[in-house]
């Protein structure tokens, strides 16, 4: 018996079936993430050299590092990383659903 494939929307986290609202969310907290620990792994960093640089603990870096996304806002991560000098630029563009208006 063959196992359906379904296409992927683009996003995992609504793909594994959490809703819309919480599945952007954590797409976009799950970015950012990767952003800050590709910075650390490009420039070799130490935790504690990394968390000097964000702004934060090192315990916070570790987390980082496990990939402890509930532990993270969008402005946490957006103030490590401009801690960093790294910028960040927003993109918005309609989804695929359109919304009625009442």
């Amino acid at each position: 018996m063959k196992t359906p494939i379904t296409n992927p929307s683009g996003n995992v986290f609504h793909d594994l079936g959490f809703p819309p609202e919480e599945a952007e969310h954590l797409k976009l907290r799950s970015d950012l993430m990767i952003h800050l620990r590709k910075h650390i792994e490009t420039n070799g960093l130490k935790q504690v050299e990394a968390a000097r640089l964000f702004g934060v603990t090192q315990p916070r870096v570790s987390d980082l590092v496990k990939g402890k996304i509930h532990l993270f806002s969008i402005d946490t991560l957006v103030d490590m990383l401009a801690h960093a000098g790294i910028r960040v630029k927003l993109s918005v563009s309609p989804g695929k659903r359109k919304q009625a208006v009442a």
